[in-house]
C-alpha cells in the first residue's frame, strides 16, 4: 500500500486537526485525510477532508432504537474549511465489505490523524476486502465526473483532474490489489502526460492555462476502455472476507 508519510502531508498541521477532533465528541478509532491532500494536487487553501470511524457505547446500540450512526460537521480554522464525516463502526465496516472505494481509500490514506494503532490492526483485514467488483465504485465515480464535465464552461482543470485520479487508481487497484490514490505516481505509472501542468493550473486557480479539451477527453476515454480491461483481466477475488471484518467489530464494540 502506498507509504505513511507523503509531501501533501506538510499543507496540513495534524496537531490542530487533532485538537479539532477533541471537540467532536465521540470515540473516534481512526482519523485520516482523504480528497485533494492524497490525491496529489492540494491548494494552499483546499478543504481538509477528515474521515474515519467511531464507536458508539454498546447500549446504544442494542436498544430499540438505532442513533445516528453518522457524524457530519464543518467548520472554518485559521481560514481553512476542516470537515470530518464518521460512521459508526458497525456501518463503517458494513460499507467496506460492499465495495466501497471511498472506504477503501480512507483506510490506506497515507496521512493518519489519529488512530494508527486500530489502523494496523484493520488494515490487513482490509486488504481482504479489495475485490474486483471495486471496479464498479471507480466505474461509476468516472461516469459522475464526466457529467459534470459536460456542464461545465469552461472546463476547469481540477475537473479533469479527479477524472483522470479516479480512473488511474481504479486501473492499478484492479492490477495489482493496491490503494494508489496519488495522480503524480499514477500518471508515471500509466503514462499520463500534461499532469504537471494540470496540477499547477489547479493548484494556482488564477493561472490563465488553455488545455486541448478534446485531447484529454480522448485520454480519458482510452484510460475508460484500461479500465474495462483491467477489470476483465483481473485476478482479484469476486467476494471479500467477512469473517475477520466480523471479529473485529465485536471486538471492538466490546472494548472497555
Amino acid at each position: 500500500m502506498t507509504e505513511n508519510i507523503q509531501p501533501t502531508a506538510l499543507h496540513i498541521n495534524l496537531n490542530d486537526c487533532r485538537d479539532y477532533l477533541e471537540s467532536i465528541g465521540v470515540d473516534l478509532q481512526f482519523v485520516t485525510v482523504s480528497g485533494a491532500h492524497i490525491y496529489g494536487f492540494p491548494s494552499e487553501d483546499s478543504d481538509i477532508d477528515l474521515r474515519g470511524c467511531h464507536r458508539l457505547p454498546i447500549e446504544k446500540i442494542i436498544g430499540l432504537s438505532m442513533p445516528n450512526q453518522t457524524v457530519d460537521r464543518s467548520d472554518v480554522r485559521n481560514g481553512i474549511e476542516v470537515d470530518i464525516v464518521s460512521h459508526e463502526v458497525g456501518k463503517y465496516f458494513g460499507l467496506l465489505v460492499k465495495n466501497n472505494g471511498y472506504i477503501l481509500e480512507q483506510i490506506f490514506s497515507p496521512i493518519v490523524v489519529c488512530g494508527q494503532s486500530f489502523l494496523d490492526e484493520l488494515r490487513p483485514i482490509a486488504k481482504q476486502c479489495v475485490t474486483k467488483n471495486h471496479y464498479f465504485h471507480y466505474r461509476g465515480f468516472f461516469q459522475n465526473q464526466m457529467k459534470l464535465i459536460a456542464k461545465q464552461d469552461p472546463v476547469s482543470a481540477k475537473a479533469i483532474l479527479y477524472a483522470y485520479r479516479v480512473l488511474a487508481t481504479g486501473i492499478h487497484l484492479m492490477n495489482t490489489g493496491e490503494i494508489e490514490t496519488d495522480l503524480n505516481r499514477l500518471a508515471d505509472e500509466l503514462g499520463i502526460p500534461d499532469v504537471p501542468d494540470l496540477i499547477a493550473a489547479k493548484v494556482a486557480e488564477k493561472i490563465a492555462f488553455k488545455f486541448d479539451l478534446d485531447d484529454h477527453l480522448g485520454r480519458l476515454a482510452t484510460l475508460e476502455k484500461r479500465l474495462d480491461s483491467s477489470y476483465k483481466k483481473s485476478t482479484l477475488p469476486e467476494t471479500p472476507i467477512k469473517e475477520a471484518v466480523n471479529k473485529l467489530l465485536v471486538k471492538t464494540r466490546l472494548k472497555n
